[in-house]
């Protein structure tokens, strides 16, 4: 039988993994031996840890709790044996599962978790982009990025920036088509429109008042709003895109905005994570680094509105 430090350690890495093999190439070990210990742990502790399926493996709530309460002790015991590192900053390890809108992601969040990596080669990520919202309780999500709403008490939120949405389109584009001046004239000219694939329906474009509109007969039509973006940028069709996607190529004359007496209130960013437990070093860490990242994001004017 493994002493019970290295039984831990197996049981913690397979509990930040999405199954025992991924766990046993983290350690350098045979699935066979990861599966041991958990059934030895399992034995010590009388509980089961994991649910297991011939699909696949999930933690137990008895596992998850065993779990947080296993892995101070032996991030305690691991810093015993870094020498030379006492005045340095603690070292992170292990997984941080996050999810995140597909534009935002990309814009922001890889260059944070890139200064994360270099800072700490232990850490692990796993991202989700998606512009569909994650259940991040039923997905086993640590950090969640959202665009919208978000009334929830299962989270710890933080509010980090107010963007709107702009339609937008080139100069070339309005010199050849002319400039749309109401909402109901966008459809006698070429716009894009954004296919969601969780309703399997085109995303409305969204104005003030409620007020919402979707492309009748979409010139491009495409599930990646960053393709999207590109596609404007061409001059080919108007669209509509939020102030952090679109706020560089208006600042420097590439998009110009339009119909800005019928933009919607600016929806809120929050960075959020649920409330399961003692929040480990790890998760302290990427969550705040997040929230710093995202709260630089320009904020959209409040143009006097509540």
């Amino acid at each position: 039988m493994l002493n019970r430090l290295e039984m831990l350690r197996i049981f913690l890495a397979a509990a930040e993994s999405s199954n025992f093999k991924e766990a046993a190439t983290r350690l350098g070990i045979s699935p066979q031996a990861v599966t041991r210990a958990v059934q030895d742990l399992e034995a010590a502790q009388g509980e089961l840890l994991f649910h297991r399926s011939t699909r696949n493996v999930q933690i137990t709530a008895f596992g998850e709790r065993l779990a947080a309460r296993a892995r101070p002790g032996l991030e305690q015991v691991d810093a015993l044996f870094q020498r030379g590192q006492a005045q340095e900053e603690p070292e992170m390890r292990g997984i941080v599962r996050l999810t995140a809108p597909v534009f935002m992601g990309r814009l922001l969040l890889l260059p944070v978790l890139a200064r994360l990596t270099e800072r700490h080669p232990q850490l692990r990520f796993d991202l989700r982009l998606s512009d569909a919202h994650a259940d991040v309780v039923d997905e086993k999500i640590d950090i969640g990025i959202r665009f919208g709403f978000l009334h929830d008490n299962r989270f710890v939120a933080r509010r980090v920036s107010r963007q709107t949405f702009h339609v937008v389109g080139t100069p070339a584009l309005i010199a050849r088509v002319g400039r749309p001046t109401t909402i109901t004239r966008l459809n006698d000219v070429p716009t894009t429109a954004l296919f969601d694939a969780s309703t399997g329906r085109l995303w409305p474009w969204l104005f003030a008042n409620g007020q919402q509109m979707t492309p009748a007969q979409p010139a491009f039509v495409c599930n990646d709003s960053d393709t999207e973006l590109d596609f404007m940028r061409t001059g080919a069709a108007f669209g509509q895109a939020t102030s952090l996607q679109a706020g560089a190529a208006i600042a420097a004359g590439e998009l110009v905005p339009m119909l800005q007496d019928f933009e919607p209130e600016p929806w809120d960013v929050y960075v959020y994570r649920p409330q399961r437990g003692p929040l480990p070093a790890r998760i302290r860490l990427v969550y705040d680094a997040l929230v710093d990242a995202f709260t630089s994001m320009p904020d959209v004017p409040d143009r006097g509105r509540a």
